[in-house]
Order: C-alpha cells, then structure tokens, then sequence
C-alpha cells in the first residue's frame, strides 16, 4: 500500500521532473536525448543475463572503475551492463570502458519503465553503488530473485534524516537487498538505524581507495605542467560548484599577494556550467584559457579552466596543492582519495557529509587541511604553497593511507562470488 501511494505521487510529479529535464536541457543538450532510456526502452542486444551496474553520475562511475575491470577479469563470460542517470556519467562510462559494457540510463522507478528495463536486460546481479534506494525497480528485481547487493554503500547522517521520514516505504524497499556492503562502522548502523536486518550487512571498506591509477600518468602529467609552466606554483580548485567559485576566485587573489605567479586551474564539476565560470572568471579581471581552446598557456595566463571530461586525474598530478569543491557550499564534498593517492596536499571546506569517515581518517593522518571559508582556504594556501616540506609530509601522509586501506574491493568480490558461482 505505501509503495503504491509513493508510485502515485511519482506519477504526480512526472510532469516536473520532466519539465527539470528540459530546463537543464538549456545548458547540457545530452538532457534532451535518449528519453527513451528513462523510460526502460532502449536498444536491447541478447545480453546473457548480465551483471548489472547502476553508478548515478561521475564520481560512482569512478568508484566503481576497479569492480568493473575485476569482474570482467574474473568472469569474462559473463556480459556487464553499466547504467547511470546523468550525462556526465554516461561520458564517464564511455571514456573508462568504451565499448567493453552495455551503458543505458537507469529508467524512472514506476512500474511500466521498470518493467520494460528488466525485460530488456534480464540481470543476473544487480550491484547498485553507494546509495541508492528506488522501492519499485527494488520490488520488480526480489520479485524476479534478483540479488541486489549495495556496493560501496554510504548513508550520511542527512540521508538517514531524509529516509526516516517515510521510513515504512523504505523498510519495505531494504527487504528486497540482498547484502549491504558498507563503507565504514558509521554507515552499518544507520542502515541498520533504517531497519536493515544486521545480518545482511558487511562493513567492507571503501573500494574509493582500491582506484588504479591510469597507466602513464605521471609523463603526461609532466608533458602538461610544462606546458602550464614549471617554475609556477599550480593549485588547482576541483569538482567546484556554483556559489564556491566566488569565493575560491576571492582567495587567489589573496594567495598572489604572496605567490604572484600562482596559476590557478579551475575544474567545475557539471560541464553545463563551463562557460558561466569561464565568464565569471573574466568579469573578475583574471586572464582564462580554457583547456578544450588549445591555447598555450603564457605567464600572463591567470588561470587554466579544465572544461574537458575524463582529465581531472592528469590535473591533480600536474598540480602542487589540491583543493577539493562540493565542500565550501553544503554539497556534502568529493573524493578526495584521489589527489591524496598522488601524493598530494588536500584542502576542503566544511562540508564533507559525504566523506565523513574518510575525511576524519585524512585529518588524523595529516594529509587534509579543513578550511572553514574561502579566506581560510587563501591562507591555507598560501602557507602550503610557500612550504614544499609540509607539502612532502602530506602529501606522503596521504599516498601512505591510501596503501593502507586498499582491500574492499576483494571483500566486495567475495561477497558477489556466490551469486555468480552458487
């Protein structure tokens, strides 16, 4: 009865949710493609009851880089299929695995779509990373006793606030996982605060720390620091949303009262948002090149914006110091494991909900420095960028935790092992 009112008012809301992916439309045209997909229709080949990947956007589609590459290693008979709900996260799919997968968009969670979608894959396994918990494709794969496992799950102290608030349609939704592989302690027990049996809950590690670093990094990462210039202190502001440029602009202007030859290299998260940041630096009175113009970038270059898809790894290694965005605003941060894997100093802001145990582990190793705010952030820098001893040591402090805490990965692999096998 819950799960039928909750499918009520999702049909309710259809039209706003498509009118939101028309709006976004404006500024990624990818939004008004492939409607088809959200609809679970899409071009189906005889897939052979394939492993089934759902990872949201960019950053689960990152994560998931190392199951994906070990499953086809260990099973490669076995066929993959990826979904994601974002653009951004289709470029991601087709730029990590190109055509080694099967990529659709995940359909709207109503009845006839996922119908439609479980019809056309016929999954043998559904791995479905970090959190994501959709009651009707949930009920639709128990129903076809289908396994669902939760990979690299994490549930934050704001989810479990939003999810207790219809927490009888969410109990009924945990009924149909299968396993719960968590990330950390913190995330086990509010699965558990939710009504997840405790029993079907492994606390696995973050496979985030388990991410191969791309072959060949470290050369092309020399090739383009000499392009942005050696002698240049490089810090780059990654994955940075709307209301945190501004104040990250503020700051450098701050840090080249001391280091007046910085360059900053900007990287925003949406690609939709590209061309605003570019103008927006501008209208700041700082010199742009953008990464996609092919433009050298001379010393009166102010700052690199890196609107490309598929790089930010090569732009963490060229990089001196590291701040990491979705932090400054309360957007919850990102993976700041990356950065630290290449041995470099990491910043973030306060907001870091949905890296809590990862960000605590950072801060006791002394690889990541919490700003409260962007003047923070400029003096934070500052002092990094004129200390290439504390860079070393945190930059050290991070790769060491990063070995350290590889290994979810296998523990998740044991977990899918008897559901391919059994």
């Amino acid at each position: 009865m819950v799960r039928r009112l909750y499918t009520l008012i999702l049909c309710m809301l259809m039209p706003v949710v498509l009118g939101r992916l028309i709006w976004r439309g404006w500024r990624n045209r990818e939004y008004w493609r492939r409607w088809g997909e959200r609809f679970g229709r899409f071009p189906s080949p005889e897939m052979n009851s394939p492993i089934w990947i759902h990872a949201v956007s960019v950053g689960e589609v990152r994560a998931a880089q190392p199951l994906v590459r070990e499953i086809k290693q260990r099973w490669p008979a076995i066929p993959l299929l990826v979904t994601t709900t974002t653009p951004t996260g289709s470029e991601q799919v087709k730029a990590l695995f190109g055509e080694s997968v099967l990529h659709t968009y995940l359909p709207y969670d109503l009845p006839g779509p996922v119908k439609r979608f479980l019809d056309g894959a016929q999954p043998r396994l559904a791995l479905i990373m970090e959190t994501e918990l959709w009651p009707n494709l949930f009920h639709g794969c128990a129903s076809r006793k289908i396994p669902i496992i939760i990979a690299n799950a994490r549930l934050s102290a704001r989810s479990l606030r939003g999810y207790r608030r219809v927490s009888s349609l969410i109990r009924e939704t945990l009924r149909s996982i299968y396993l719960v592989a968590a990330q950390g302690e913190q995330d086990a027990e509010r699965f558990r605060q939710l009504g997840m049996e405790a029993d079907r809950i492994r606390v696995t590690g973050s496979m985030k720390f388990d991410q191969p670093l791309p072959e060949g990094l470290q050369k092309h990462a020399g090739e383009l620091r000499r392009r942005l210039g050696e002698k240049r202190m490089l810090w780059i502001a990654a994955s940075t949303h709307q209301g945190e440029e501004e104040q990250i602009l503020e700051a450098f202007r701050q840090v080249r009262r001391e280091h007046p030859d910085c360059l900053l290299m900007l990287v925003p998260r949406h690609p939709e948002r590209f061309g605003r940041v570019a103008e927006l630096c501008s209208r700041a009175g700082f010199r742009v090149v953008r990464r996609s113009s092919g433009r050298p970038c001379d010393q009166d270059v102010d700052i690199f914006l890196g609107d490309t898809m598929g790089e930010l790894m090569l732009f963490y290694a060229a990089s001196d110091v590291a701040f990491v965005g979705g932090s400054l605003v309360p957007t919850g941060g990102h993976n700041m494991l990356e950065p630290a894997a290449l041995g470099k100093p990491v910043i973030a802001g306060p907001h870091l909900f949905n890296f809590t145990e990862i960000a605590a582990a950072m801060e006791r190793a002394g690889a990541l420095c919490r700003v409260a705010d962007g003047a923070e952030l400029a003096e934070v820098t500052s002092r990094l960028l004129s200390s290439p001893e504390e860079r070393a040591g945190m930059g050290e402090a991070g790769r060491r935790l990063v070995q350290q805490n590889r290994g979810a990965l296998q523990r998740v692999l044991d977990l899918v092992r008897p559901c391919l096998e059994g």
